[in-house]
């Protein structure tokens, strides 16, 4: 949420002392992620000349992202449709969950051009492409909440499951999801908007007009953003897949594929998400002068953000993986689907094929509760 989020992309400072646009030395990016506030600031930061690797760098990595985000989580609402057609609890939260992420990746080609670039597209796709970008964002990560909670059911308390895994509750619970990511989208869809300074047009989900707004509007989205986009998140994750794999251990050594799904999915969530949030963390610390200010921190937390930005949108084509290609239910589903099109001639599509049906019931009863 950094690029367009709590985090907004300006290339001025703004002075909470005089209440005024303080200029900045021009340094060839058209954003940068540090606002230096008056007081005990250090002078040189005011003069930090920043490289030009992130507009270099960025646009690349956000289009490559876009790329594998929306095949992946297309296919994946192709097969639930089309294939699973959305028989249970599961099958919802896994349909919700991708068109939450195709949301978020579906703003990714604005976002790479920004960041090479200006915004040139107008206040009305600024105000679309930034609702998309934070809808998706939250909503992708309560939906992945959704569907710890799904899995802790039915291997945790399968007999209750029976009754609540059913299509009509994943149906309720999905809209519950998508009015909380609406709601955990705001303040900052009431200050989506484009503004001109330097030259150049930005796209904010912040006040510009004052200073002091600015700050404290940026400074709650990012510990918001800690709070509903990582802390409880993960307490709930970490809650629901420790009781699973508590119940697992219990259970026949068959499981042992699932034991290791269920360590995958904590992991690669830790992994994407922790390191974005406490970077931002930590700018919330530099905005406020908390830590100390210099053109050396700036330049470091400026990198960490950018690094690590990319490494949480990652997450995004991580999830076709993680939670449908590895069901094998999934898979024979999708080359089922895959056979009756144009591309069942190819040769390897018999082979194929003839390999997912192999599989037993008992291993695809492992992959798919877990």
């Amino acid at each position: 949420m950094v690029t367009n989020g709590p985090l907004q992309r300006y290339h001025h400072t703004l002075s909470s002392k005089n209440g005024k646009l303080d200029d900045e030395p021009y340094t060839d990016v058209p954003y940068d992620y540090d606002d230096f506030y008056a007081g005990n600031v250090d002078s040189s930061a005011f003069s930090c000349v920043y490289g030009t690797h992130g507009a270099s760098i960025l646009p690349v990595l956000y289009s490559l992202l876009f790329v594998l985000g929306f095949l992946g989580n297309t296919l994946v609402v192709w097969v639930v449709l089309m294939g699973v057609k959305l028989r249970s609890m599961t099958d919802i939260c896994l349909l919700n969950l991708a068109l939450s992420n195709l949301l978020l990746v579906s703003s990714l080609p604005f976002l790479a051009h920004y960041a090479r670039d200006q915004w040139i597209f107008g206040d009305v796709m600024c105000v679309m492409v930034l609702s998309v970008y934070h809808i998706g964002f939250y909503s992708g990560i309560f939906f992945i909440v959704l569907m710890s909670v799904d899995r802790y059911l039915a291997v945790v308390h399968a007999v209750f499951a029976l009754r609540v895994r059913t299509r009509t509750y994943g149906i309720l619970a999905s809209l519950a999801i998508w009015i909380v990511a609406v709601s955990a989208s705001f303040p900052e869809l009431m200050h989506l908007k484009t503004t001109g300074y330097n030259e150049q047009i930005h796209c904010t989900s912040y006040p510009t007009n004052d200073p002091n707004s600015n700050l404290y509007f940026r400074t709650f989205g990012i510990l918001k953003m800690n709070v509903m986009g990582l802390i409880l998140p993960l307490i709930v994750i970490g809650f629901c897949y420790s009781m699973i794999l508590k119940r697992l251990l219990t259970v026949h050594t068959s499981r042992r594929q699932a034991m290791h799904l269920v360590i995958v999915v904590m992991v690669v969530f830790f992994c994407c998400w922790a390191p974005y949030n406490v970077t931002a963390f930590i700018k919330v610390l530099e905005m406020n002068e908390l830590i100390t200010q210099s053109c050396a921190n700036s330049k470091a937390i400026r990198l960490s953000l950018q690094i690590t930005e990319v490494l949480a949108y990652s997450h995004s084509s991580l999830n076709p993986i993680i939670y449908a290609f590895v069901r094998k239910k999934f898979r024979r589903h999708f080359f089922r689907l895959l056979y009756r099109t144009p591309f069942s001639r190819l040769q390897f599509m018999n082979l194929t094929q003839a390999t997912v049906y192999s599989h037993n019931t008992n291993d695809e009863k492992n992959s798919t509760t877990v």
